[in-house]
């Protein structure tokens, strides 16, 4: 059976494998949206490119399968087997992995505490249990100790205790002091990460070691030769000096290798963060240069109509026409703004030179007049192209469909922190189910793209009919 021809087809009913064996079968750049695998064996599967939306993949053993670049958003693959999985470039946006064994066979070349702690393998469990165990002992003797100190009616005993405890705790400090100041210095000193904690240890060894014999040369001697007179045949007492400078000498190393750890994971978190910036940036930019070039070649569409459409009947106006036309794409083309903003002058310039290419094929049909309510408006940074879409679109759904004159208002003017640019003409009013048009639509987008929620676009047909641009001017100072 041909499984890709079989899969592939689209319009036919979601495909169903329910606790299904499929190991080793390729389903690369298939459509497979809505499929049902729940409960099936796909080891060593090639999904590559698949479109997965909406899949059910419940309780699957989906070990060493590969999904590179295919499209699970929305998928369910709880409850499945999920190791050595290869997910590079797929969409996961809504995908759920509730409850999902993702685990990786364990590589000694890729040997990392943390790295061996979160894998889910023999060897993770190991050393997770020998960490654990660790800890717990080490929170138990302590917990001895203290109650040692608190319940002995026997002072040597509690002074002994007391000066152990006076001991690690200010050798600990040390250590930590030691490995936390050292870090950078070490880095610098040694490249290869054996030599700075060989380095380390000697160092904490030594200082450690100095600690113990200043605290036994200051309030301990006394306190350890009246314990030893007292219990001359405890075990603990013959015990090697050296073995307590074993503690100072692993935590050092042990804190220091996590500090780095978590350096290089704070790292990778920052890189990731960065770099999803910069693709949600890359993103608007191209979005928006999407938008640029659809307003042009839109724009230019309609001027050369109406060109074509004088050229018989009125030369002269033709050619008046075609100058003004180069004139307006010259202003599109030729000047060393921002890419996305300019200033209300500028934006205003452009839709005058518009109007007067309209008003070439109107005649007195066409009235046009711009105002502004404030002089300093025309040095604010607004979007580029942001007017003259919606006064095209005044003119083709308003203006044109008049007998009588046709009248055009850009007005601009504040109101409530807010800088409004407002369309406004006489022609027929918006009707109620009105769709935005491509002009409107292309005027949202880059108003939410710029602005988000700090600026808004608005139709009305009370007190008169007008489109209505909100910009707060929190966001226009930040471009001005």
């Amino acid at each position: 059976m041909d499984c890709k021809k079989e899969m592939g087809e689209k319009g036919s009913k979601p495909l169903r494998m329910t606790a299904s064996s499929l190991d080793g079968r390729d389903f690369s750049n298939m459509d497979l949206e809505n499929a049902d695998f729940s409960f099936s064996s796909l080891k060593d599967i090639n999904f590559d490119g698949a479109n997965l939306r909406h899949a059910k993949m419940r309780f699957s053993a989906l070990d060493r399968t590969t999904f590179r670049n295919s499209d699970l958003r929305n998928a369910d693959l709880s409850f499945s087997s999920m190791s050595d999985v290869d997910l590079s470039g797929a969409k996961v946006e809504g995908a759920n992995f509730s409850f999902t064994s993702q685990e990786r066979s364990f590589n000694w070349q890729d040997f990392s505490l943390i790295g061996i702690i979160q894998n889910q393998s023999w060897v993770g469990t190991v050393v997770s249990i020998l960490l654990g165990a660790t800890i717990l002992y080490g929170i138990n003797a302590i917990a001895y100790f203290t109650a040692e100190i608190y319940y002995t009616n026997e002072p040597i005993r509690s002074n002994l205790y007391q000066l152990l405890v006076l001991q690690n705790v200010v050798s600990g400090i040390v250590t930590i002091l030691l490995a936390q100041g050292m870090s950078t210095w070490l880095e610098l000193l040694f490249k290869r990460p054996l030599w700075r904690h060989l380095f380390l240890s000697a160092v904490v060894f030594l200082i450690a070691n100095a600690i113990s014999v200043a605290i036994y040369y200051g309030p301990g001697k006394m306190i350890v030769e009246r314990y030893g007179k007292l219990y001359p045949n405890e075990s603990a007492q013959n015990a090697p000096w050296y073995w307590y400078m074993f503690g100072p000498v692993i935590i050092a190393n042990v804190f220091y290798y996590l500090s780095k750890e978590g350096k290089q994971i704070s790292r990778k978190i920052s890189d990731q963060e960065y770099q999803l910036l910069n693709l949600e940036k890359l993103k608007t930019r191209a979005e928006l240069d999407a938008l640029q070039a659809r307003i042009n070649p839109h724009f230019l569409y309609n001027a050369l109509n109406s060109i074509a459409s004088l050229v018989h009947e009125d030369p002269d106006k033709a050619e008046e026409m075609t100058l003004l036309l180069s004139k307006l794409f010259r202003y599109t083309t030729g000047r060393k703004t921002n890419d996305y903003f300019d200033s209300v002058a500028n934006e205003l310039e452009m839709v005058q030179t518009y109007l007067q290419v309209e008003k070439v094929r109107f005649g007195d049909r066409l009235k046009f007049t711009v105002e502004v309510m404030d002089t300093s408006f025309n040095e604010f940074q607004v979007p580029k192209f942001i007017l003259q879409p919606i006064v095209e679109n005044a003119i083709k759904h308003g203006i044109s469909r008049m007998a009588e004159q046709g009248l055009i208002v850009v007005r601009i003017y504040e109101d409530d922190n807010w800088l409004h640019l407002c369309v406004h003409d006489n022609g027929p009013a918006f009707p109620e189910t009105m769709g935005a048009g491509y002009g409107i639509r292309s005027v949202q987008d880059k108003l939410k793209l710029l602005y988000n929620e700090n600026a808004k676009l608005e139709l009305h047909n009370q007190p008169h009919k007008s489109v209505n641009i909100a910009i707060h001017r929190s966001v226009i100072d930040q471009h001005s």
